[in-house]
């Protein structure tokens, strides 16, 4: 592909996404594997330099663009050498006009601006949208962090994370042997903490209430050693179907999956009502503390949708709380950085449940009401706020 060439690519894709975040539809890598299962023709080098315009096209748009050409053209404000790729050759994006807008750079959409500052200093906000780092998490089901740095040579060890690895940018994580061994999965240190903040241990019963896929299930089962109950809970089949390839690889069989009727969760789960030592509720939330990942997530929020995840967030807060006994753990955490998804529902749950205990056994990160909020800036992870509470006794 030429250089044009690449850039018509991610114009195309970029399409495609703007699409998809009005629809519902698939997410931005997803859309990009697709386009290139579909161009078998475009070779690593292509593959990786039209991604690389995609994502830094979509990481600059805060408002979602007219168009994906819109889009480049706002990226070309900044790139001045990508104005000359514009050149109307075959397969090529048609040259510049008078009627062409770039679309402005931005970090969020307006109505949500004034939240994010309201709650995060503006230097921090541009590390939001910087391109995130390649971390691991090492099982120790099946290895020791020494052992991986020994057989990954360009691997660093985490700061945060006693499990925690980082690799160099464009590592193919997937084609390593460690991977295929289910030694390694990839995981952003913040959220191995979240897994750390639980104190899973042996003999435990646990619940991962919304377990989407598992990471964070797949850490807690190493954290038991493989030995307890551990009950992965979730709404959605299609996410929770991810789990079990992943569960095997990584050699942890004694995770139990557990299906919930979105309208019926507290019956599909009345057998453990006052029965877990540890609950973790990774709430469903905006992803704003994921942004470096899917930047085109900020295109998918609206205000309604906000509102509807925040009820969400307090409704499986206390489905949640039910499940724990007493002196047991609730831990919630959301990777948003937005007060009313993480600080304030701890409050108001706080608020109407007298005798919880506020507990903090995470040195990471910096103090936010009744929990600790990890930024990019801050910690070089994902954003996230994680809050530990103690059931009454």
């Amino acid at each position: 592909m030429t250089p044009s060439a690449r850039l018509q690519a991610a114009i195309d894709i970029v399409d495609q996404v703007i699409f998809a975040a009005s629809a519902g539809g698939a997410a931005a890598d997803t859309l990009i594997a697709r386009y290139f299962k579909a161009r078998r023709y475009a070779g690593s080098k292509d593959r990786r330099a039209v991604r690389e315009l995609a994502y830094a096209a979509m990481r600059r748009a805060g408002e979602v663009p007219a168009s994906g050409r819109a889009a480049l053209l706002g990226l070309a404000q900044d790139r001045p050498e990508l104005l000359d790729l514009f050149d109307g050759a075959p397969h090529c994006p048609a040259p510049i006009t008078a009627q062409d807008v770039p679309a402005p750079a931005g970090i969020a959409p307006a109505w949500l601006i004034d939240q994010l500052r309201a709650t995060l200093d503006a230097d921090e906000l541009p590390a939001l949208l910087a391109r995130a780092p390649l971390d691991l998490r090492v099982n120790r089901l099946k290895a020791t962090r020494e052992e991986m740095m020994a057989a990954l040579p360009d691997a660093v060890a985490g700061s945060l994370s006693p499990d925690a690895l980082r690799l160099p940018e464009g590592t193919n994580v997937e084609a390593l042997p460690a991977f295929a061994a289910g030694k390694i999965e990839i995981q952003d240190e913040g959220s191995q903490l979240i897994a750390a903040a639980c104190g899973a241990a042996e003999g435990m019963v646990v619940v991962d209430l919304c377990a989407g896929a598992g990471g964070k299930t797949l850490a807690l089962a190493a954290a038991m050693d493989g030995q307890g109950q551990l009950i992965a809970c979730d709404v959605d089949r299609q996410r929770l179907s991810r789990l079990p390839p992943r569960a095997e690889r990584a050699g942890a069989d004694m995770i139990e999956l557990r299906l919930l009727n979105g309208s019926r969760e507290r019956e599909g789960l009345s057998d453990l009502k006052g029965l877990a030592d540890v609950v973790l509720i990774d709430a469903p939330c905006s992803g704003m503390g994921t942004w470096r990942r899917n930047p085109e997530s900020r295109w998918r929020l609206t205000p309604p949708r906000l509102d509807r995840l925040r009820a969400t967030q307090a409704d499986v807060l206390k489905i949640g709380a039910a499940l724990v006994k007493p002196g047991g753990r609730l831990v919630y955490a959301v990777c948003s950085l937005l007060d009313g998804e993480g600080r304030d529902q701890m409050d108001r749950f706080l608020g109407a449940h007298p005798g919880w205990e506020v507990q903090d056994p995470l040195r990471a990160g910096r103090p936010h009401g009744a929990g600790r909020r990890l930024t990019p800036a801050h910690d070089g992870t994902d954003g996230f706020f994680i809050a530990v509470l103690r059931a009454p006794c």
